[in-house]
């Protein structure tokens, strides 16, 4: 059954595949179109494109943003983006300058901790500008300082863990926007990442939606049954679109496979057709 996968990472993010390898699993799961939706860069959407046509699928320019919620994060997908808009190029190069004043301080951390790892390293795996937390966790593995990805998060790299550093986000309202500016469709991603305290999910969309939202990402690997359900029904009543992704990364969520995320994952192509009518009425 052909499906479509809103949510992808490639090695110009935190993936571990490039553009053209990430479209080559999705033609292998019947994947009919796709998003590139990396962190905070755009440079891997010409590829991908490049790539679709050869294998008959649609690549829609896309991106994701990390805005600053409370004491967290939450996280704004961008969708039909004008990638190459000036405002929004030059803010995206602006996050990333941020990731690099904070990487180096997380590498100093590790380093007071014992921990044989240089910034050098990371950068030259990365071989990329925009350089995250998921490389640093790469260098780990390989060094035998941590079993996966996922450990070295849950020891040293998430919040509130010794290496911790916070960086500097634009607000929820900010990355929405930026999306916005660049005549994109901004998506709230993985809803259930959410870190809320007392604003209610429902609460915090719906002011979202004032500040410009356009939908939700209902169907995601991680999601449960019942919180698909529940997202489904909270985009119904907000009059908000669905979108869906696997949210794959490659090597640092090998769990995760392109076009069924867990295995069980399928997004409906009909809701890109929803969509493109909405970007249309811009």
């Amino acid at each position: 059954m052909s499906s479509i996968d809103l949510h992808l990472h490639t090695t110009h993010s935190d993936g571990s595949l490039s553009p053209s390898q990430v479209i080559a699993l999705a033609h292998q799961a019947d994947v009919v179109a796709v998003a590139i939706t990396d962190h905070d860069i755009t440079s891997g959407i010409p590829e991908a494109m490049e790539t679709g046509q050869y294998y008959g699928i649609e690549v829609i320019p896309g991106i994701e943003i990390s805005a600053l919620f409370g004491d967290s994060e939450l996280h704004i997908l961008g969708y039909f983006l004008d990638w190459q808009d000036k405002t929004l190029t030059d803010r995206l190069a602006r996050l990333r300058e941020s990731r690099h004043r904070r990487n180096p301080r997380i590498v100093e951390r590790l380093q007071a901790a014992g921990i044989d790892i240089t910034y050098d390293e990371v950068r030259s795996l990365a071989g990329t500008d925009a350089v995250g937390r998921p490389h640093i966790a790469r260098v780990l593995v390989e060094k035998g300082v941590v079993a996966s990805s996922q450990e070295a998060f849950d020891l040293w790299l998430a919040e509130g863990r010794p290496a911790y550093v916070p960086r500097e986000l634009p607000t929820p309202a900010e990355a929405i926007q930026l999306i916005r500016v660049a005549k994109g469709l901004p998506v709230l991603a993985h809803p259930t990442w959410i870190k809320l305290a007392e604003q209610s999910l429902a609460g915090l969309v719906r002011q979202l939606k004032t500040d410009g939202l356009a939908g939700i990402e209902v169907h995601y690997s991680t999601h449960t049954a019942r919180q698909t359900q529940e997202y489904l029904a909270l985009a119904k009543q907000l009059d908000l679109l669905v979108t869906g992704g696997s949210d794959f990364h490659g090597v640092t969520k090998p769990d995760i496979r392109v076009g069924v995320g867990k295995g069980s994952l399928c997004v409906p192509p009909s809701l890109l057709q929803t969509m493109k009518h909405v970007h249309a009425h811009l």
